[in-house]
């Protein structure tokens, strides 16, 4: 199973406009600029990230193919532990093809976002479905 992460702006320009039909973001030019497509290869969990002031990486909205939830509460993104080993974040969507980081990063975003526990243990059903086969 492939998973993507994609940079969808800058967290305290964007964050507090972010909504599941959110197509672009506000960069620090103060233009709009559109999300890059999400790889057709990513059949599995695609999550959204914004970059916070001192390089600090969160994750801010998961989505599957079927469920789509923004986030109440970011989660800082932890290198290895999130995405595996050798993946490098950059401007353009990353793929990630290790299903026990991709797991551990939806685990921690739903220990932050209790709140929206229904949803996310939808997406998380599915891809513990989906991994199993």
């Amino acid at each position: 199973m492939r998973h993507a992460l994609m940079y969808v702006g800058s967290f305290e320009r964007n964050f507090k406009n972010l909504t599941t039909a959110s197509t672009s973001f506000e960069g620090s030019d103060g233009n709009q600029h559109p999300y890059a497509a999400w790889p057709e290869s990513a059949n599995g969990l695609r999550i959204s990230y914004m970059e916070k002031t001192g390089k600090k990486f969160v994750a801010v909205r998961v989505q599957d193919g079927q469920g789509d939830v923004v986030l109440h509460n970011e989660v800082v993104l932890v290198p290895g532990e999130h995405f595996g080993f050798g993946v490098h974040l950059s401007g353009e969507p990353t793929n990630v093809e290790d299903n026990i980081a991709i797991m551990k990063l939806l685990e921690d975003i739903i220990k932050r976002n209790m709140e929206l526990g229904d949803a996310l243990m939808e997406i998380r059903t599915r891809f513990k479905a989906a991994a199993s086969h």
